[in-house]
């Protein structure tokens, strides 16, 4: 019998009424799953960006069996700033950040550090374990990170974030098995053991999919374009055809060790459901009937 993935799932905080709504009701729907982590985004965007996370890890505490792991970022702020807000979450129960450099709120101009804050996800990730014993992801990017000037200098950022104390690395996500494959295996041959957890993305709407990845340089293979041409206006069918290739794509990387998954979900669980289902990840109450 071979082993049932572990799970993780990400969501961002909503704006407005019905954007909670649409996140209570994901929450609400996989929560069953029983993931490791539940993952809140974080944008830079001054006190009302930062309130909206807190409350949104508040809100993940209130369903029962659910962790929330803050992200926490670089960008515009002190480190006095970011190491309060990390004391301000432990206190809330949070034990578990996903540390990122993050990307300037002027989208393509080049990262600058701010004048006293962390300079880098290394810098950040030692900050927070001087704050208290938080469980630390950080990123990794499996087609290399779009300011890297190559992939071994890459993956040497990898390593000294993973060497300041992260415990795992939650990878970009990509669409080709292989892509993720050679990307494990240069970071094994490169030193580096720490558990890298291949980062999901089903896709709800293909034009909005190809957009992102042009910014953040992940890959659109010319045959995942052939399988969704024609489908912008047709969503039952689009969605079953997301599905269908995510679970594919996971089946092939179990089949070759991985053991977790980290769902990129934009707050709409029916894909990531689905894709977990047919993986063998079972809601809690049928495990305890079976």
């Amino acid at each position: 019998m071979r082993t049932v993935p572990r799970v993780s799932i990400e969501v961002f905080p909503p704006r407005g009424e019905a954007a909670e709504v649409q996140l209570q009701e994901t929450l609400a729907k996989l929560t069953p799953l029983a993931p490791d982590y539940v993952s809140v985004t974080y944008g830079a965007g001054g006190s009302a960006a930062r309130d909206l996370s807190t409350r949104t890890l508040a809100m993940v505490l209130q369903h029962e069996g659910l962790n929330p792991a803050g992200h926490l970022t670089c960008v515009g702020a002190p480190c006095s700033h970011v190491d309060g807000m990390a004391r301000d979450w432990w206190e809330l129960g949070v034990r578990r950040i996903v540390a990122l450099r993050g990307d300037m709120p002027d989208m393509g101009s080049a990262y600058r550090p701010h004048p006293e804050g962390y300079g880098t996800t290394a810098d950040l990730v030692c900050g927070l374990k001087a704050v208290g014993d938080f469980d630390i992801s950080v990123g990794a990017y499996p087609e290399g990170h779009p300011e890297s000037p190559d992939l071994d200098a890459d993956l040497d950022n990898l390593k000294s974030k993973l060497d300041a104390g992260a415990a795992r690395a939650i990878t970009q996500y990509f669409f080709e098995p292989e892509t993720f494959l050679r990307f494990r295996d240069r970071a094994r041959a490169r030193g580096i053991t720490a558990p890298l957890v291949p980062g999901i993305m089903p896709i709800f709407h293909f034009g909005k999919i190809v957009a992102f990845s042009q910014r953040c340089g992940a890959s659109i293979p010319s045959w995942l374009a052939e399988r969704f041409e024609g489908l912008d206006d047709d969503p039952e069918t689009r969605g079953q055809v997301s599905a269908s290739l995510s679970v594919r794509l996971c089946e092939r990387l179990i089949a070759e060790g991985v053991d977790a998954f980290h769902f990129y979900t934009l707050n709409r669980p029916t894909l990531t459901l689905a894709v977990c289902r047919a993986i063998g990840i079972q809601p809690a109450g049928l495990k305890e009937a079976a």
